[in-house]
């Protein structure tokens, strides 16, 4: 199946205050970095996601009391090349709209 890029919910604030902010611990900054995404395009990062979701197939990872989370593996596209990683999503069960939670290097 496929998350619906335009309607899928990517807070700015995970964006610009979590993923593309260094961290003491699992800071995701610098993996991102190595692709030209940095605070000043945080854009462009959140574009290259929509773009993973609009041409790979969503696969269920789990589901809870807060709804199912699904994994979409990629391609993340940036201005300096391209990093395979994962993203994770969760579909609200009281919502019912995809929000993005994160996303991590893909080492398959």
């Amino acid at each position: 199946m496929k998350i619906a890029a335009e309607e899928a919910i990517i807070p700015r604030e995970k964006l610009t205050h979590y993923l593309l902010l260094p961290q003491v611990r699992n800071d995701k900054s610098r993996f991102l970095a190595q692709a030209g995404f940095t605070q000043a395009n945080p854009d462009a990062l959140e574009a290259a996601i929509r773009q993973i979701l609009a041409e790979n197939e969503a696969v269920q990872d789990r589901e809870d009391e807060y709804g199912r989370s699904y994994r979409v593996a990629g391609a993340l596209v940036g201005p300096d090349g391209a990093l395979a990683v994962i993203t994770v999503w969760m579909h609200g069960s009281k919502t019912q709209q995809y929000r993005f939670i994160t996303l991590k290097p893909n080492k398959e």
